[in-house]
């Protein structure tokens, strides 16, 4: 279980997003001002790694744009995943914590993976041990991920950046072809999964503090060649 911290970091994950996600293709563009308004997090089976799904907002009016944004936070640099280092940051309880795009960790991907198959709760994001019932698991139905899966066997393989999503591709045990999970980057209130598609719905707030929900992340077939 993920132990939630109420206590400071400095700098904080919304300044870090501030330089961050300008630099990504699939941010709307211009200056970031990013404010949080939804999300969950996942539990780390080891209780190493941090796990969260931040939903924040960017824009101003009718520019206003929603942005998924998986964190994970490490007491030790992850090897090999510089390019994906969002920034560092003191923790006043845990001390210098690494913070990454999670779509590059393979702890976030296989709880990831695990929350498709049924074999992870989502949690709330700010309070610990809670589960997160507003969050929506459609059932795997993707070749070799079904329940006799092994969730803990999902190695990572690469990760795509597109214009509005991240694909993550990853080898499942038993399975004759990568699968693909789309990360949608860009949110869109009201999206919902198409009829067998397995993925994740989910809720965040408009600016007037409406909540909406829309889709998170999806399997995808005949991307993982």
């Amino acid at each position: 279980m993920a132990v939630v911290h109420r206590t400071t970091m400095q700098p904080t994950k919304l300044e870090l997003l501030t330089e961050w996600l300008p630099t990504r293709e699939w941010h709307a563009g211009g200056e970031a001002r990013p404010e949080r308004v939804g999300g969950f997090r996942l539990d780390d089976p080891a209780g190493e790694v941090g796990i969260e799904f931040m939903v924040v907002t960017d824009g101003e009016g009718d520019g206003v744009t929603a942005h998924l944004v998986p964190l994970t936070y490490r007491g030790e640099p992850l090897d090999g995943a510089e390019h994906a280092l969002v920034g560092t940051s003191e923790h006043g309880v845990l001390g210098k914590r690494w913070i990454y795009d999670g779509t590059h960790d393979p702890v976030l991907v296989g709880q990831l993976y695990a929350l498709l198959t049924g074999r992870a709760q989502a949690q709330a994001q700010s309070l610990s041990d809670v589960p997160d019932l507003t969050v929506a698991v459609s059932p795997q139905t993707a070749e070799g991920a079904e329940g006799e899966a092994d969730a803990a066997g999902a190695e990572l393989v690469r990760v795509e950046d597109g214009p509005d999503h991240t694909d993550v591709v990853l080898r499942t045990p038993g399975a004759a072809a990568p699968l693909t999970l789309r990360v949608r980057r860009v949110l869109h209130a009201g999206t919902d999964l198409d009829p067998g598609v397995a993925g994740v719905t989910a809720e965040w707030r408009l600016p007037d503090g409406t909540s909406v929900r829309g889709v998170f992340a999806a399997a995808v077939t005949g991307l993982g060649s």
